[in-house]
Formats: C-alpha cells, sequence, structure tokens
C-alpha cells in the first residue's frame, strides 16, 4: 500500500483535529516511519500538510477582550419586528387599508403595526423612521421565518402613492420567505393563493370565508408549499407578465401533485384595483363566475 493510500484509510476513522494534535498516534506513526522523521515538529507538519489543515501558529494573548457580538439571522430579526408591533385596530394600517377598499379586517392576526419602522434608502444612506404594516411570514406549522413591511403615508391616501410612504422602496421583506406566506384564515381543503397581501384581503373583502395567503412576490407565489390538506388551489394572478408565469407554474406544480387548480383574474391589473375602482359588487360579480358553484355556496356571502 502506498503512503497515500495508507493516509486516505486512517483519515477515514480519524478526526482532523485529532491527527494534528498526536491524539490519534496510527497516522503520525505511519508517517514518522515512511518519511524517516525525528522531531515530533516535523511529523505533525506534515500531517497538517496532508490534512490541509493550517499552520498552528501562537497568538498574543490580549487582555480586556469582549465578546464577540452575535449575528442575528434575518429569519430572528423578522421575529422581533413582529413582537415589538402592536394589532393594526385603530391604528394607521387600518385607515390604510379601509382606504384601499378593504374592509375583511377578520382573521388578521399576521398584520400589526409598528409607528417608528426602520427605514434606509441604501447602505450608505441616514436611517429613517415612518410607520409601518408589518406582516408576518409563517411556514404551513404557523413558525414565523419572516417579516414584510409596507411604510405608510402618515399624511393618508392618495392616488399617487396609494397610501404608501414616499420613498424609494416603501414594501421590503426579510427572512426565510421561500415557500412561506403571509396567512389569512384556518387551511383547509380549499383556499387561495395570490402576491399581495391588499390583493388577498381585496378578495376576502368579498369572499370573507375562504383561508387566502399572500406570498409576496410573482417568485415566492410559484414556489408556496402545499398543506396536506389541500384539494382545490384558487390562484389569484396579477395581470402582468410576471403574474402570468406565476400562474403558469403554480398550475403545474399543482397539478402533478394532485390538487386542482383554477385561476382567477380580475378584470383590471389585480383585485384591489377592481375592489377600488369598480367597486365590491363588481368585483364580487367577478369572482362568483370563476369559483366553482360548490365554493360559492361554501365561502361566499351571497347576500352581502
Amino acid at each position: 500500500m502506498t503512503l497515500g493510500a495508507t493516509y486516505s484509510v486512517l483519515c477515514s476513522t480519524a478526526h482532523k483535529v485529532d491527527a494534528a494534535t498526536g491524539e490519534h498516534g496510527d497516522l503520525l506513526d505511519v508517517i514518522r516511519e515512511s518519511l524517516g522523521l525525528v522531531d515530533f515538529r516535523d511529523v505533525a507538519d506534515e500531517a497538517r500538510s496532508f490534512l490541509s489543515m493550517p499552520q498552528q501558529t501562537p497568538r498574543p494573548v490580549e487582555l480586556n477582550t469582549r465578546a464577540p457580538r452575535a449575528v442575528v439571522s434575518s429569519a430572528e430579526a423578522a421575529r422581533r419586528l413582529v413582537a415589538m408591533s402592536r394589532p393594526i385596530c385603530r391604528t394607521l394600517v387600518e385607515t390604510y387599508l379601509r382606504a384601499r377598499g378593504i374592509m375583511a379586517f377578520h382573521e388578521t392576526g399576521s398584520l400589526s403595526f409598528h409607528p417608528r419602522c426602520y427605514y434606509r434608502p441604501d447602505e450608505d444612506g441616514p436611517t429613517e423612521t415612518w410607520p409601518a404594516m408589518i406582516a408576518a411570514v409563517t411556514d404551513l406549522n404557523g413558525k414565523h421565518t419572516g417579516a414584510h413591511r409596507t411604510w405608510l403615508d402618515p399624511n393618508g391616501f392618495n392616488e399617487t402613492c396609494l397610501g404608501r410612504a414616499p420613498i424609494d422602496t416603501p414594501r421590503r421583506a426579510m427572512g426565510e420567505l421561500l415557500g412561506h406566506a403571509v396567512r389569512f384564515g384556518v387551511g383547509c381543503d380549499v383556499m387561495t393563493a395570490g402576491e399581495g397581501i391588499e390583493t388577498m384581503l381585496s378578495q376576502r373583502t368579498v369572499v370573507p370565508a375562504m383561508p387566502a395567503i399572500a406570498a409576496l412576490s410573482a417568485g415566492h407565489l410559484s414556489a408556496i408549499l402545499f398543506p396536506d390538506t389541500l384539494r382545490r388551489l384558487y390562484i389569484a394572478r396579477d395581470n402582468d407578465p410576471a403574474g402570468n408565469g406565476a400562474m403558469a407554474t403554480l398550475m403545474e406544480r399543482a397539478s402533478s401533485a394532485g390538487i386542482e387548480a383554477i385561476v382567477l383574474t380580475p378584470q383590471l391589473g389585480d383585485f384591489n384595483e377592481d375592489l377600488r375602482l369598480l367597486g365590491p359588487d363588481a368585483l364580487r360579480a367577478t369572482l362568483r363566475v370563476q369559483i366553482a358553484p360548490q365554493d360559492v355556496a361554501r365561502f361566499m356571502v351571497l347576500s352581502a
């Protein structure tokens, strides 16, 4: 057996640290005998060279050093942000949603309000504070994995910003988002999925009993994870190229999982535009003809 082969056999049973410190003597003995080395330092250096370990050099003792600051993950930072926010009732968040025509405030525990949420235009820019709608992103088991921030204009709604703060990027997400979503209602065998929070709350304004999730973007919509109980999925698409792509991908994934997928299409750009500009009656009529008859009776309040 060659020296390299012998090394490989021994490495399969020895930890790198053990080999370098002499606690696993077999490897060091092979090196000593094969290379004719006498000094232990030479033997250890050869072992480290083979194992690609860095040379150990003495470090100067540092007095009064502080422990390194713990790195907070984006998911943990998101959980902290959600925890320090408060319910939306009688806050600027409720005012904002009502200004966008939304009246569905049941089962909105995933939403909260932060009066002074940090915003930084870029890495080098100064930190600003704006009021914000905070949305908790959760997995299928209800674990918080991320958060979505919508910074709001304290001066109220206008058609230019639609109630969002007049800043470059009034919406940002943080944490682990892929596969997860902002959830409204308790999941069952039927649910609807779309991109934006306002889009899904607009739909729930006229289909109040159907569970819904907001994936926050077209890319994340196409990658949502399906509950084991899901049998029929409504896809609330946005009328744009990204929405078309997400719809096609999600329909293919649902079909492969044995889930019936039905596309819901707004008359305008998205369902919040339908709600704001056409009104709730028009939105209700649009959805009623696209939803399966048994789900109309089950989830839509016909007398509304």
